[in-house]
């Protein structure tokens, strides 16, 4: 049983087709990237499997089957459009928060230092949520969000205004989720997280599914037209290669036409050079993003 599973979602809003075709699952315990641009039908889509929209077609399960009640207390959602209490004491706000979810304040209060503490809150829990800064305010959200161990979390754009070193503390966080069992949707811009993270993705473009998979199976897609090639001495000349260009220590081979890796490795044994790393290429998540998009062109709502 997947813990979400979302088929042939359709969803308007008078002439504009905010999504209109999108399908996914994603199993327990599982970090699953949901990627597009902007306007590409995302939010849209994560609203409509919490029940905030309904669908004008097509069917949502949620822990095995639709909405209800008890299972949004199971959900943690974290949107961009941040909800904090700014006129609030940040540790007020927060054990509110958890309240709302089914913890008892005592409860909320036990769970919430230990997060603060690691996330370099505490001295700041007496502050006014207004007066925290933008990264302060960011971790705080997050730690609304994880705080009742939801068992499905939704996190839009969640590394957003953080430094490195916050990135890394919720990076983490992240994978002791999963390892716990958490099922993690996650929607972001930043491509190396989503490679780093991620199992599974899906790429929404024009509200419309454009890429669904495993990142290995997606990246081996787009991967035969380049290798990385480091050889001793110089590289011969070789037919079929479009541009070479150096890449950490090695040379990037851009191969063109109907060339590929084996005849390119092929063209180097006759030779007789001396091949010391020969790999294929695996375009980085931020390229096969803009190929695809570009490719089909953008819109949507």
């Amino acid at each position: 049983m997947y813990t979400v599973e979302a088929s042939h979602l359709a969803k308007s809003f008078g002439t504009v087709h905010a999504v209109t075709d999108v399908s996914f699952a994603v199993s327990k315990g599982e970090i699953f990237g949901l990627l597009g641009p902007n306007g590409a039908g995302k939010t849209t889509s994560i609203r409509t499997l919490l029940d905030i929209f309904r669908p004008d077609a097509g069917t949502v399960a949620i822990f095995g089957g639709p909405m209800t009640e008890d299972k949004k207390d199971r959900i943690g959602y974290m949107p961009e459009e941040r909800g904090l209490y700014q006129e609030m004491e940040l540790e007020s706000c927060l054990v509110y928060l958890g309240t709302l979810k089914g913890l008892s304040a005592k409860e909320a209060h036990n769970r919430l230092r230990g997060y603060m503490e690691r996330f370099d809150l505490w001295q700041h829990r007496t502050k006014k949520v207004k007066e925290l800064s933008r990264g302060m305010t960011q971790k705080a959200q997050i730690i609304s969000t994880v705080l009742p161990n939801p068992e499905l979390l939704l996190v839009d754009e969640p590394f957003s205004g953080l430094d490195p070193v916050n990135t890394q503390l919720v990076n983490d966080l992240m994978l002791e989720l999963r390892a716990a069992g958490t099922t993690i949707i996650m929607s972001t811009h930043m491509m190396h997280k989503v490679e780093e993270l991620c199992d599974r993705m899906l790429l929404i473009n024009q509200g419309q599914n454009v890429l669904y998979g495993r990142l290995e199976d997606i990246r081996r897609q787009f991967s035969t037209h380049a290798v990385l090639l480091k050889v001793e001495g110089e590289i011969p000349a070789l037919d079929g290669v479009q541009m070479v260009s150096p890449h950490n220590g090695a040379m990037h081979l851009t191969l063109a036409g109907e060339m590929t890796p084996q005849g390119i490795l092929s063209q180097l044994v006759k030779t007789g050079t001396l091949v010391e790393e020969f790999e294929i290429a695996a375009p980085t998540l931020d390229e096969i993003f803009i190929q695809v998009v570009q490719g089909q062109g953008t819109g949507g709502a």
